[in-house]
């Protein structure tokens, strides 16, 4: 529920409020705008009628929140969120794109890239450490030599960096390193991997998971804001259709979609959405266009040699040429790109 107190509230008062949800088991969050004071309170809505809040004279309504997801909903913060890391914000005006490789294959290449993406316009890079692959045989990634590898590339380049945790044993390993924690879509409703991520301090992306409905995708962000993590960003990466022409469909009805619904930020992946390099600027215009926060982009120093995903992969040249056209979208929009 979300409770609206009358302008001029003292702390004291604020705290009374708080003292009585407090004691009936409900959680709360405190947004203090130029106006008005908003509290927001989840837990068993049976429990609103023995407080009657609206009796309080400095109280000046109780709004039910209808929707399922309480914590991630525009109803319960109508501002949108935005996400500082370093001195970065994610959600607003600017646009962050979070540029590099599928996997870390090695310190020559993950240097190399981090170095490309950055002069083109990047202000992440991303790439994995611990991949989870359909098939076992295949590359798994380089684990914790990975990691170091990542945070000798952001220490040469000042790129922040944004990996994926997929094991609940690794997720304070993980957070050592990177600045942004990952969940994959194969863990969009890991539940208990969602509740380890949300005990971090760390920003937490949420990939939308294959077969996911938005409300689902929603519910799974409510995990990790109930655990105490409210620092969390959607990642579309497409959906699985019956089109075999591209990897997935990349849903960027999303992007308005999660804006009308939820006040946090959202990040399109064209790489994983379409599996085709060829296909990557195009979506990512679109998906600018459509609203998005940022976007994670796989870029490879030589795709074709790349140990994973290398036919989704762009080049360096072609990711520089990229960003160029996306400076001229940006600008037209009113927005810019942050690492321009």
């Amino acid at each position: 529920m979300i409770i609206v107190l009358k302008r001029g509230t003292t702390e004291d008062q604020v705290q009374e409020i708080s003292e009585r949800l407090d004691q009936e088991g409900f959680k709360i969050h405190l947004s203090q705008g130029v106006e008005k004071i908003i509290m927001g309170a989840v837990g068993d809505r049976s429990r609103l009628k023995a407080l009657d809040l609206e009796a309080l004279p400095w109280v000046e309504r109780v709004v039910p929140i209808l929707a399922p997801y309480k914590l991630v909903s525009r109803e319960f913060q109508q501002e949108d969120t935005i996400i500082q890391v370093g001195e970065h914000q994610i959600g607003g005006k600017e646009i962050h794109f979070m540029a590099g490789p599928c996997s870390v294959e090695s310190r020559e290449q993950i240097l190399e890239t981090a170095h490309a993406v950055k002069k083109a316009g990047a202000t992440f890079l991303r790439g994995g450490a611990f991949k989870p692959r359909t098939s076992p045989y295949a590359f798994q990634g380089l684990g914790k030599e990975g990691l170091e590898l990542l945070a000798e590339a952001r220490e040469a380049s000042g790129l922040k960096i944004i990996t994926e945790v997929v094991d609940v044993r690794d997720v304070e390993l993980v957070a050592e390193y990177t600045d942004i924690l990952q969940i994959g879509a194969r863990n969009m409703q890991n539940f208990f991997l969602l509740k380890e991520v949300a005990k971090s301090s760390k920003p937490v992306m949420l990939k939308r998971g294959p077969s996911a409905t938005l409300e689902e995708w929603m519910m799974a962000a409510e995990y990790i804001m109930d655990g105490g993590n409210y620092q969390v960003i959607f990642c579309e990466r497409g959906i699985r259709t019956f089109e075999n022409y591209t990897r997935n469909t990349l849903d960027l009805s999303m992007v308005p979609a999660l804006k009308s619904l939820s006040h946090l930020p959202v990040i399109v992946d064209p790489s994983h959405g379409t599996g085709r390099w060829d296909l990557v600027s195009s979506m990512t215009k679109a998906a600018i266009a459509a609203g998005a926060d940022g976007i994670l982009v796989e870029v490879h120093p030589q795709p074709e040699k790349a140990l994973s995903d290398g036919k989704q992969s762009l080049t360096f040249e072609n990711f520089a040429s990229m960003m160029e056209e996306i400076r001229v979208l940006a600008s037209a929009l009113g927005r810019r790109v942050k690492g321009a």
